[in-house]
This record gives structure tokens, sequence and C-alpha cells, in this order.
């Protein structure tokens, strides 16, 4: 059942030097939307406002965000002592950014925040901020895929889960980190669902033309990722495996190519890189056969055997485990983006 007409709901959205403007005014825009537009545009009355967005930031004075995008805050965070509603849009941040050094009185008022009652959302990168603070400390998060590296070496008291495109990280859902970069998209419908209503989450959808990302993020996310590391036979190994990772038993050989010990090679492979051996051949190997999905119209089965597979079987499972999606089922996504650009698609 729909909700009945209430009150405005006041949501303050944190703006900071770093954050991002297409998802800072993204999300201004589309809550400010609720249950006026979709009744403008099918010929009602529109609607009173059901969510009212204000930014705030660390002053009221005006400042440029990423890109130099203009932004002039309502109000300070300082001006708000208990938010209702907070939400920390994405910043642009890099792969190894922890933001440890910085807004120590911010990590403060957002601990303060959360004791005194706020619901804090944050959308992709947003999520660095509230692990920086203290908040996410043995708590599940999601973030982009690419700050997985980042979480694991900097948070690793965070459970931080790639996969999801939202994850309510208390059981409260009082605190809830958003995915990659557009997931202010499903953030967006997910405050409109739980603040006003399901049935107008999927007005707005319709209206912007929103998806709902229910595959989540590992479709997206490249399994290979270079490593900043000093092991000079972990990187002769990687190297290695980037040109034989098609070939029969490659750990074997890989072992061989580097002339230590297996069980010392698996050890230091793993501290240098995070992942194993085995873990980084399949890596390699589904990474080449989503190249090949998305831009030729080989069977799936020849390419289980293109990538060093020759159970296709067996590829499929591997594939399912480490996308979240069917080779058949990722060809259907990704494959019409190379249509566009002016390929002819598979047979």
């Amino acid at each position: 059942m729909e909700n009945q007409e209430t009150s405005p709901l006041d949501a303050y959205l944190l703006a900071l030097p770093e954050t991002a403007g297409s998802a800072l005014y993204g999300m201004v825009d589309v809550l400010a939307a609720t249950s006026v537009l979709w009744r403008e545009f099918i010929g009602e009355d529109p609607g009173d406002q059901r969510i009212r967005p204000h930014i705030v930031s660390r002053t009221r004075k005006a400042f440029r965000c990423g890109n130099g995008i203009p932004v002039s805050p309502e109000a300070s965070f300082h001006d708000i002592p208990t938010p209702g509603v907070l939400i920390i849009p994405e910043f642009w941040l890099a792969p190894d950014d922890d933001m440890a050094d910085r807004y120590k009185d911010l990590k403060e008022w957002l601990n303060a925040c959360y004791q005194a009652g706020s619901i804090i959302y944050s959308g992709c990168s947003a999520s660095v901020l509230l692990a920086a603070s203290g908040l996410l400390d043995g708590r599940e998060a999601t973030s982009h895929w690419g700050y997985e590296d980042l979480f694991r070496k900097s948070f690793p008291s965070v459970r931080f889960n790639p996969a999801p495109n939202i994850v309510l990280s208390d059981p409260q859902g009082r605190i809830v980190t958003a995915g990659g970069t557009t997931s202010w998209h499903d953030l967006a419908l997910h405050i409109i669902s739980r603040h006003c209503s399901p049935g107008e989450a999927l007005r707005i959808a319709k209206v912007y033309l929103l998806k709902w990302h229910s595959e989540g993020q590992l479709p997206f996310a490249s399994l290979v990722r270079r490593q900043p590391h000093a092991d000079s036979i972990v990187r002769q190994a990687e190297t290695w495996l980037a040109d034989h990772f098609r070939e029969p038993h490659p750990v074997a050989s890989v072992v061989e190519e580097c002339g230590i010990p297996e069980r010392t090679l698996k050890r230091r492979f793993k501290t240098a890189t995070g992942s194993s051996l085995i873990t980084h051949v399949q890596n390699l190997r589904i990474e080449e056969a989503k190249r090949l999905l998305e831009g030729e119209g080989i069977p799936t089965d020849e390419i289980a055997a293109q990538v060093g597979y020759e159970n296709p079987a067996f590829f499929r499972r591997v594939f399912k485990r480490s996308t979240g999606l069917t080779p058949s089922h990722y060809r259907r996504m990704f494959r019409p983006m190379s249509n566009w650009c002016g390929e002819s698609a598979p047979e």
C-alpha cells in the first residue's frame, strides 16, 4: 500500500571538494522530483513534494567540487546536529586514497550523527569516508569494485563486498552503502522506496529511465588489476602468466619458470597481490572470455577452449561465479555496445 501524504522528508547531501558533481546534482534532481514529475507527465496535478534535498558542507562558502562544478551549500554541517537522513554522494578518489589525513571534524560529526539516530547513505567511493571515520568497522559494506584493494589494505576490519549494488551495513539499515559510479541511481531509488513508497520509486525510475542493477557490480568489474609491490619473483610470475594462462597446467609451469618451490611462490604471490595463483589464472581466463563474448560471435564452447578450459560446463560455472552471469547472459548484456561502435552482431 502506498504511504499516505505526510510532511516532506528533509534529506541532507554532504558536498566536499572531492565530491562528484554529477552524482550530487543528479541525486538532488531525482529526489526533488519525487511525487511531482510523474504526475506532470501523465497530465495530473503535481503532488506535494515528498523529499526536500539540501546541500551542506563544512561551511556555507561556495566552492567547486570535482571537475570544477560549482557548489553553493545551504548550510554548514555544524548547523545541523542530527539530520534524519544524510546522503554522501561519491567522491573522485584515487584507488589508494584512504582519506586518513583529512576531515577529522567531519568524521567526528558523522559518528555523532549515527549515535544520535541519523540514517546515513553513501554512494560509491563515499564509503571510504565512512570507513575512515570508523563507522564501518566490523560491518559489511560495498563501494566501487576498484576500491577493493584499498579496503583490504587500509580497512581490514570492514567486510568489503564488491558484488552487490546496495548493502545495508547495520541491522537497522541506518548505514547503507552503494556500489559503482552510477550507483547513485540505485541509491536514490532505494531512498525513495524506503521513505516514500515502492510505487513512487518505480514511477521515478520510469520518468528518468533509471535501471535497478539487480545483477550487482560483478559483471562490470575487472578481475585483473595490477597491484604495486616490490616482489620481483611475483612480478616475473605475473608477466609469464599474462602470456601463458591459456596453456594446460599454468600453475605448475609458472612454478618451474620462477625456479622456487611451489609452496613458496604461492605464499609470496598471495602476500604481494592478495590473490592466490590459481585465482589469478582463472581471472585472466575469464577476462579473456569476457573480451571474446563482447566482441565476437564465437560459440561459448569454443571460447572455453580458447581460454584454457577443456570442460565447457566447468568454464560456465567459473564464469558465473566470477561475473554473476552466465556467458550467454553476459553476451546479451554487453555485446550491443560493440554494435553501437559499428561492429557486426554475432550470428
